[in-house]
């Protein structure tokens, strides 16, 4: 992957953080742009997808979750990589680590309304999202002139999960997800959508090849990983050995475990840090490359 972005020398130490695998696309931009860069990744498996949860359930979990991990694996910077706890929980975050640099990641209103042609802009998320008062405030400050068609699709960041373990997943299914965009009165003039879910770059070749031609998809992750290497670029180069993916619930498949060698990950363990438990390495399950 190819882009355009700061050049960042030397290693840095990052944690990254999904409900799933979605905030991979993330990580993978960060290391288009920084080679040298150290990625901790964190999934909450357990209860995923994070986007039918209950609200204040969710901010209690991320901030001990992340609490427990930032203390454990001494983080220079967090990436919240998954617009649900980004858009719910980074204010508490903030408020319980001032001094730990976090980089969220939000629906790409601005950015809609900056290319679009037709003041008509689309939004593809998860249902939390969609209801949130967050998205209504970035409609209003970013986008007041364009209409907004915003479309909970519940089941899309199951399919993208399965697509990145190389399962297949119908076209029926991905256009029953995405349908909502299109039966608005306005969707005849709908020319940028923008992902609200980080999970969906795993499906975007799909989503661009069932949706009408001259509709453009926005997704964040490249600009996401921009601003974190601008913010690491400040900061202290800091190595960290074996960088590990960790999940609060193991998957029962070993499809994803293989499809997490080209993220540089030596080995995925559980983590139990969610329950004040010490979290504990399993036997690597991915081979160094």
């Amino acid at each position: 992957m190819q882009i355009d972005g700061p050049a960042l020398s030397g290693p840095r130490h990052i944690l990254a953080f999904d409900s799933g695998i979605g905030g991979l696309g993330i990580v993978r931009a960060i290391q288009a742009l920084a080679p040298d860069i150290c990625i901790d990744y964190l999934a909450d498996t357990a209860i995923f997808p994070y986007g039918e949860q209950d609200d204040d359930f969710l901010i209690e979990r991320i901030v001990s979750l992340l609490s427990q991990a930032i203390r454990r694996l001494q983080p220079q910077a967090v990436v919240v990589a998954c617009n649900t706890a980004s858009t719910l929980a980074l204010e508490a975050l903030r408020a319980a680590w001032p001094d730990m640099p976090f980089v969220g990641c939000v629906p790409p209103i601005r950015w809609a309304a900056r290319i679009t042609q037709t003041k008509v802009i689309g939004l593809l998320a998860t249902r939390a999202t969609v209801r949130r008062p967050y998205l209504s405030r970035l409609h209003a400050l970013y986008a007041p002139e364009c209409t907004l068609i915003a479309h909970a699709a519940p089941g899309l960041a199951g399919c993208a999960e399965l697509a990145f373990r190389g399962q297949d997943v119908p076209d029926s299914t991905i256009l029953q997800e995405i349908e909502g965009l299109f039966v608005h009165p306005d969707s005849n003039r709908l020319d940028a959508v923008g992902l609200g879910c980080t999970h969906y770059t795993f499906v975007l070749d799909r989503l661009r090849a069932l949706s009408p031609p001259g509709l453009t998809w926005l997704d964040p992750a490249p600009a996401v990983a921009r601003h974190t290497c601008n913010l690491l670029a400040h900061l202290p180069q800091k190595a960290h050995a074996h960088p590990c993916a960790w999940f609060t619930a193991l998957p029962d498949d070993q499809a994803l475990f293989t499809h997490l060698k080209p993220y540089r990950f030596s080995a995925a363990a559980l983590w139990e840090g969610v329950n004040e438990v010490e979290a504990s390495y399993y036997a690597p399950v991915i081979a160094s490359p």
